[in-house]
């Protein structure tokens, strides 16, 4: 878990934090609400080893409980992140890297989703009512919109009479979709993307390696700030990960290749990652928007608003129950000019 100091961005969420802090008025909830990859769980494990080491008395115990947090083995401190899923992640020793919730519940009913079941929720609950050895508890659920109907009622009852000292800090991608009871009960700090000077620390050991975009070379760092827009474990998951970041250049070189078809038919062909639902086609729409800003700023903005339009149009549609193969040709057609 990080010192402050190596925390990226979100300046004004950290200060209201230690403000809260220092004037000893920490929420019994908070709520991080962000899209992916912004560090939102990064900050709430920060927060909870600053919680859970305040009263350490002198540098020896600090580094002692400080270990315990970074290790997940601090009697004080839950975590609810990487779950047990059959034929998924079945590692226990995988999972105590993120969780120390008991989720053998979960194996024994096999369970098959990402949810975050009633079982959990009482794994947490029983721990909860457990005495604990400092001013505060921290328990930490990244992504509480995975929370089945049950769980997040079972939370709701926790968090209505909360054991003392016990600080819940929940993140959440979709807080929209979550029960405004939920988010009544937490403290709300909002995530938003990093500016691209922010990341910059994170860019400085990533190689300059030319690619052959059309347009003009461009070295992995510029290729990493583009495709995290905004978000620095973008940065820091592809950096580490030589496969994963190919795989996305080629999936840009594809998206490129689609402004610069001449035909429909080949068009069309290029549009094909878009045929079905799922990750994978959310990620070629970021890197089609992500080549068409390219080609217009290499245009020096002499292209029209229909290829924007158009995009926008098709990434809209595309959340709908409309036929996907007939939404991707009339997007074609549309950057056509038929």
């Amino acid at each position: 878990m990080p010192s402050s100091s190596n925390l990226i961005g979100h300046k004004e969420q950290i200060q209201s934090l230690v403000a809260d802090l220092e004037a000893d008025n920490v929420a019994h909830a908070y709520l991080f609400a962000g899209q992916k990859h912004l560090g939102k769980f990064t900050i709430a494990k920060w927060f909870a080893k600053k919680l859970l080491t305040i009263d350490a008395e002198g540098p020896d115990e600090q580094k002692r409980l400080a270990h315990e947090v970074d290790r997940l083995i601090h009697p004080d401190l839950l975590v609810i992140d990487q779950l047990w899923i059959e034929d998924v992640c079945e590692d226990f020793e995988v999972i105590a890297r993120t969780s120390n919730v008991p989720q053998q519940e979960r194996a024994k009913k096999g369970a098959k989703t990402d949810t975050i079941s009633i079982d959990d929720i009482r794994a947490l609950q029983e721990r909860l009512h457990e005495v604990g050895g400092g001013r505060y508890r921290c328990c930490l659920i990244r992504s509480v919109e995975r929370m089945q109907d049950e769980a997040v009622n079972a939370l709701l009852k926790i968090l209505e009479e909360p054991p003392a000292g016990v600080v819940f800090l929940l993140t959440s991608e979709s807080a929209s979709l979550l029960l405004p009871t939920l988010v009544s009960r937490a403290r709300v700090l909002r995530f938003f993307p990093l500016p691209a000077r922010d990341l910059h620390t994170l860019l400085q050991s990533v190689p300059v390696r030319p690619d052959d975009r059309p347009g003009g070379p461009q070295d992995d760092a510029q290729f990493l700030l583009r495709l995290a827009q905004g978000a620095p474990g973008v940065v820091l998951r592809m950096k580490g990960d030589p496969d994963s970041l190919r795989a996305e250049r080629q999936r840009h070189a594809q998206a490129a290749a689609f402004w610069h078809a001449q035909s429909l038919a080949e068009r069309l062909k290029l549009l094909e990652p878009l045929a079905e639902r799922g990750d994978d086609a959310q990620r070629y729409l970021l890197h089609l928007a992500i080549a068409l800003r390219e080609e217009r700023e290499d245009a020096a903005g002499l292209q029209g608003e229909v290829q924007v339009d158009a995009l926008r149009e098709l990434v809209r549609d595309l959340q709908t129950n409309a036929s996907r193969p007939l939404l991707v040709q009339r997007f074609a057609l549309a950057v056509s000019g038929l």
